[in-house]
């Protein structure tokens, strides 16, 4: 379990950040940048649940994910060195991706077939998670620049994962937009 009693410990005055693992980065390394971005998708959700709180099945799923999404980024901050460790570090697994993937179909089964794209936004709920929808697919395109780089390892379950996350976050908004009928469907074209 995560023990905080100090918030600051001015370690990381000089620029740089240490992994689970111990080795110091730099704040702006890309790996920092990945699980830097998860935490801001899921602070996007947390503003979502404020909207959510009269869809009692949609909001549980969300605190799901949030949970989930502290198990990603203490994942990406525990990056497979090939060392013996001492613990067992936390990863994402493929049991989560199977469940997220349920819930997309959970949440998708009642809602008509799309003609035409939607444009973020209808109820504050819908606005707000269209949002951290964005948020989690810059997250996957850093995870994903990360992994092209020699010597920097994310194991497939997590990429699978944050995949999964901006599909079920556009279900699920849509799903917040009273079952897809207040979304907002793209007109191409519409003012030239």
């Amino acid at each position: 379990m995560v023990r905080l009693n100090k918030i600051y410990t001015r370690t990381g005055d000089d620029g740089t950040t240490a992994l689970v693992t111990g080795p110091r980065r730099l704040k702006h390394d890309l790996r920092v940048d990945a699980y830097g971005t998860i935490d801001e998708a899921n602070s996007s959700i947390g503003v979502a649940r404020l909207h959510t709180a009269g869809m009692p099945e949609l909001d549980a799923m969300l605190m799901r994910i949030q949970n989930d999404l502290f198990d990603l980024g203490a994942d990406l901050a525990a990056p497979e060195t090939g060392e013996k460790l001492t613990y067992e570090p936390l990863r994402v697994i493929e049991a989560q991706v199977t469940r997220i993937e349920s819930e997309i179909d959970q949440l998708n089964a009642d809602l008509d077939p799309l003609k035409s794209f939607i444009l973020p936004g209808g109820s504050p709920a819908a606005a707000h998670l269209h949002m951290a929808r964005t948020v989690a697919r810059r997250a996957e395109r850093i995870m994903v620049e990360l992994s092209r780089f020699e010597g920097e390892t994310i194991d497939e379950p997590a990429l699978k994962y944050i995949n999964r996350l901006s599909d079920f976050l556009f279900v699920a908004a849509r799903f917040a937009n009273d079952g897809g009928k207040a979304d907002i469907l793209w007109v191409p074209g519409k003012n030239r």
